[in-house]
């Protein structure tokens, strides 16, 4: 296994300041570079660690902040926090740039090949992203199925993949439908992968005992990893380590 190194970042965003988690491959020379977006709860060690397992592919990765540091137990103020985020697609653009931006001025980072994968909120994010023209190499999200305003997925540049379960309560076929009928409209070279029997935040294994969840909320560890190795090979169709 590659040795990697990591660091906290600190950054304005949002009316915060955002803590970051930067990982950084081994060896000199420029490489291509993955965003990493949270769920609605908040940066934890799970997106932490997908930031480290892309770093020792060969990514520098950074998993960025979307809550000032905090992470949620309580759905309640999750869901208060970030739905009036959701609905604010220029709020979005901005906690996105300002992550984008890090990952830029990362002195490892080859500007010109970065790649936005992100898990529900963070997914709405690295969509918007797109939506308003950033130059990505690909887009990949999970239980992240939002629409944009009218017209302006035809700004996306990169190819998008999503992934959603089949039982997902907030992202139901109706929202399915809504995503591919704008990614199709606007042009874009798009896949979505329905995981048969996985709810949503299907990705991501139990953390603490005190955390309450959401109906419709639940692991599927067969799934699970199955979209990671989806959007492993993503990366590795759209931004290969070697080019």
């Amino acid at each position: 296994m590659a040795t990697i190194t990591t660091r906290t970042v600190e950054y304005p965003a949002d009316g915060l300041t955002m803590v970051g988690h930067l990982a950084l491959p081994a060896g000199a020379g420029r490489r291509p570079a993955v965003l990493v977006g949270p769920e609605g709860t908040g940066l934890n060690d799970f997106q932490r660690g997908r930031a480290n397992a892309l770093a020792e592919l060969g990514y520098v990765a950074l998993a960025f902040d979307i809550h000032g540091g905090r992470w949620f137990t309580n759905p309640q103020e999750m869901l208060a926090r970030c739905t009036p985020l959701l609905a604010d697609p220029d709020r979005m653009r901005d906690i996105g740039h300002a992550a984008l931006n890090v990952l830029r001025a990362e002195a490892l980072t080859d500007a010109d090949r970065i790649a936005a994968i992100g898990y529900g909120t963070g997914g709405a994010i690295v969509l918007e992203l797109g939506r308003a023209g950033a130059e990505l190499r690909a887009i990949g999200t999970i239980n992240a199925l939002t629409t944009g305003r009218p017209g302006e997925a035809a700004r996306i540049r990169c190819p998008v993949w999503a992934g959603v379960g089949s039982e997902d309560p907030i992202q139901p076929a109706a929202q399915r439908d809504a995503f591919a009928s704008e990614m199709q409209a606007a042009g874009v070279d798009w896949r979505l992968v329905i995981y048969g029997g996985a709810q949503h935040a299907f990705h991501h294994p139990p953390t603490r005992a005190d955390q309450t969840v959401l109906p419709g909320v639940g692991y599927h560890h067969q799934h699970a990893q199955r979209a990671w190795h989806d959007i492993i090979d993503l990366l590795a169709e759209c931004l290969p380590t070697s080019e």
